[in-house]
């Protein structure tokens, strides 16, 4: 299958400065592609350049089988576009805006009239319709532009911090909708919040520094977690050290920690090379009688995954978490 994004060998430079370098990946069809960084990364910068809005200094883009270079309206046509603070006119109300990023996207009559309703709908923009687009909370101004994103029912979508701004409710709202869209559609969304990788995306890439540190499924990046299959026990013991003691004397413990919690003990039993101990534990637990409150394997912790392999912007990912 042809991938819906095809993004080869993209560089970028603003003079001395890299700001995208060498970076390839393709979307297929019904995925919907996480593009996390941290601040600074080159996250817009390649977005910018997927779109047509920026010039690549070296390498190519294509969408939907059209280079972005040389069949600029073709792509245009393809994606729907969510930039960077959801630059929108102030002065027009939502409805006035729609009507009008309707029209330049060549629709008129009943056909204008009905894309802009389901913009709406979807977006859930009624109740300020007719508002000044700059009396608007944050909130509402980033489901403006996400409704003129999604205005033409495009086949691409580039969504640049889709959810910054929302409340809960509303960022909920915003990923069934990305969800429901994302079979027919191939989607980019642009975000360092690796809450949004866990609730919307099909597979993630990192990139820090311009530089291409990991491309793989959310599960893989879980899987790369130092301390994934950690073991955490709650009990009451008069006599915390033995405890540690027999944990850490099982096969494949790397080490224990102890805290206190209200009177009691908790146990982190974390593994070496992540390998699963739970089984290994509850045997101890029950062969010593302890009298354990809670027993369960820590959730694990994609910020952590996030960290170690954006403050090592060389190599790849693995490297970085050696």
């Amino acid at each position: 299958m042809d991938a819906m994004i095809k993004v080869e060998n993209l560089r970028r430079h603003f003079g001395a400065f890299v700001a995208v370098a060498d970076v390839s990946f393709s979307v297929q069809r019904g995925e919907v592609l996480g593009f996390l960084g941290p601040n600074g990364a080159g996250k817009s910068t390649a977005m910018k350049m997927i779109t047509g809005f920026l010039t690549p200094t070296s390498g190519s883009v294509s969408v939907c089988g059209h280079d972005v270079e040389q069949e600029p309206l073709a792509v245009k046509k393809a994606i729907g576009y969510l930039p960077e603070g959801a630059p929108v006119y102030g002065d027009m109300t939502p409805q006035a805006f729609l009507e009008f990023a309707a029209e330049m996207r060549g629709f008129s009559g009943e056909q204008k009239k009905q894309r802009v309703a389901e913009a709406v709908a979807k977006t859930n923009l009624k109740s300020v319709l007719h508002k000044p687009i700059e009396t608007l909370s944050k909130g509402f101004k980033r489901r403006v532009g996400l409704a003129q994103a999604i205005l033409h029912d495009p086949e691409v979508l580039i969504l640049d911090e889709p959810t910054d701004g929302l409340d809960p409710n509303q960022k909920h709202e915003v990923r069934e909708l990305l969800k429901a869209m994302a079979k027919d559609k191939a989607i980019i969304i642009s975000t360092h919040i690796l809450e949004e990788v866990e609730a919307v995306c099909t597979r993630a890439i990192i990139i820090a520094h311009g530089k291409l540190l990991f491309d793989g499924t959310p599960k893989e990046l879980e899987a790369m977690a130092p301390a994934r299959n950690t073991v955490s026990l709650l009990m009451a013991t008069d006599n915390s050290d033995a405890v540690r003691k027999q944990l850490q004397s099982l096969s494949g413990i790397k080490r224990v920690d102890v805290s206190d919690q209200e009177g009691k003990q908790r146990f982190l039993a974390v593994p070496d090379k992540g390998q699963p101990i739970m089984h290994e534990i509850a045997e101890l637990s029950r062969k010593e009688k302890w009298d354990v409150d809670e027993m369960h394997v820590e959730p694990v912790r994609l910020d952590d995954v996030f960290r170690l392999v954006t403050t090592k912007a060389s190599g790849t990912a693995e490297e970085a978490l050696t």
